[in-house]
């Protein structure tokens, strides 16, 4: 490639604030994998934030970009994949897998999206100097004068055909370029920062319009929801491979007679880390047994409808820390850990859910020794208002 931005390059970063701040161009912050997009003539490579290479993966996407973007550019944004109920970042991380047949057929099933929201540079100029707000008017330019709606139409049109066509499942978009909402309007950010949330998006992201492109560099604002709740430690891991050290608290909520695992808090200074095995000492107890015992927690379940969530699937009422092997980021990762009688609770932060466990890692907040670890359940938890993604990127009704 000779482009006047070549990879690797890295994307600017947000560094988070609790409030949106004044004066500013506001985006919706995009639930999936951030990349960047180089184009040169035929030739186009995306890469990750880490500059990794995930052009491979998403062979329907490299087919849109190839067919939208102008012949010489290079844009950020995010890959997210859009189901029925709004962005689906589980289904986002099953495409990166290193079998050919199954990224092919992924991207037939479970087709992703570039929502595109910079632009790096166009033809022979580099435009990372240049302010935002002149970039912001440059990425409008590229995307063919069209806004998000102008854009969204064609993919809802190629939707509706190609289910005619090869019946994949029904709300399931096919793979399309889109340009991210973006307004001056603070209290327009203020509700799109509420109201987004359900459609699986993850907050604001800020930019100064004057603003350079700063690669690797925090210089933009992220503002993200945050909650607290209440969850059992039901065990830990220990900290990389000190045993006199806890790494990870785990946590689970009850569903009927289940607990099921919902994530980890980990934040903890070192010191604190050392004194916490010995304080959960007298609470640890054999696998056999415990909720969370492998055999025995793939063998329970009770009624799927039953759960307090509304949580679907027998899968669901039986999760444990055994699961994440499933996911493709953890497995050949050690997921043993040191079982713990589930006695003691903790309040946590989080920013949202992502099925029945939280989306990230959460913020350690205190013990709580005045809780009842049975009532500690999903019932406790802010759930979102649903919100249609077509309104987010303005798709006309189906």
């Amino acid at each position: 490639m000779d482009l006047p931005v070549s990879p690797p390059v890295k994307p600017m970063l947000a560094r988070a604030t609790a409030r949106i701040p004044p004066g500013m161009l506001y985006e919706p912050k995009w639930d999936g994998f951030r990349a960047l997009v180089f184009r040169d003539g035929a030739e186009l490579e995306i890469t990750s934030r880490n500059t990794r290479p995930m052009t491979r993966y998403f062979p329907e996407l490299v087919e849109v970009l190839l067919a939208v973007l102008p012949d010489r550019c290079v844009l950020d944004g995010e890959i997210v994949v859009i189901g029925p109920g709004g962005l689906d970042f589980e289904e986002l991380a099953q495409r990166v897998h290193p079998a050919a047949s199954r990224v092919d057929r992924l991207a037939r099933e479970t087709p992703v999206s570039f929502v595109a929201f910079d632009l790096l540079a166009r033809g022979d100029t580099a435009l990372m100097g240049q302010p935002f707000a002149r970039r912001r008017a440059a990425l409008e330019d590229v995307l063919g004068g069209r806004s998000a709606p102008a854009l969204a139409t064609a993919a809802r049109e190629e939707a509706t055909a190609e289910r005619a066509a090869t019946g994949p499942a029904p709300g399931r978009l096919p793979a399309a370029v889109y340009l991210t909402p973006s307004t001056a309007d603070l209290g327009l950010a203020t509700e799109w920062f509420h109201r987004f949330e359900g459609a699986g998006l993850d907050g604001l992201v800020a930019k100064p319009p004057d603003g350079r492109y700063e690669p690797d560099r925090r210089s933009m604002i992220k503002i993200k929801h945050e909650r607290t709740a209440d969850c059992v430690v039901a065990g830990y891991r220990p900290y990389r491979n000190d045993p006199a050290a806890v790494g990870s608290l785990l946590l689970g909520l009850y569903t009927d007679d289940h607990l099921l695992s919902v994530g980890v808090t980990s934040a903890f200074p070192m010191a604190r880390r050392r004194e916490l095995v010995g304080e959960l000492a007298d609470l640890v107890s054999p696998i056999a047994g415990h909720p969370w015992d492998r055999p025995g927690a793939r063998a329970g379940a009770g009624a799927a409808g039953e759960t307090e969530a509304g949580l679907a699937g027998a899968a669901v009422a039986t999760r444990t820390p055994w699961d994440a092997g499933e996911s493709r980021w953890s497995r050949g990762r050690d997921l043993s850990f040191v079982p713990l009688r589930p006695e003691r609770v903790v309040e946590v932060r989080y920013d949202h859910m992502e099925g029945p466990r939280f989306r990230h890692t959460t913020q350690f907040v205190r013990f709580r020794p005045d809780r009842d670890p049975r009532e500690c359940t999903y019932a406790q938890l802010e759930r979102p208002v649903s919100f249609d993604i077509a309104d987010v990127l303005g798709l006309p009704p189906a």
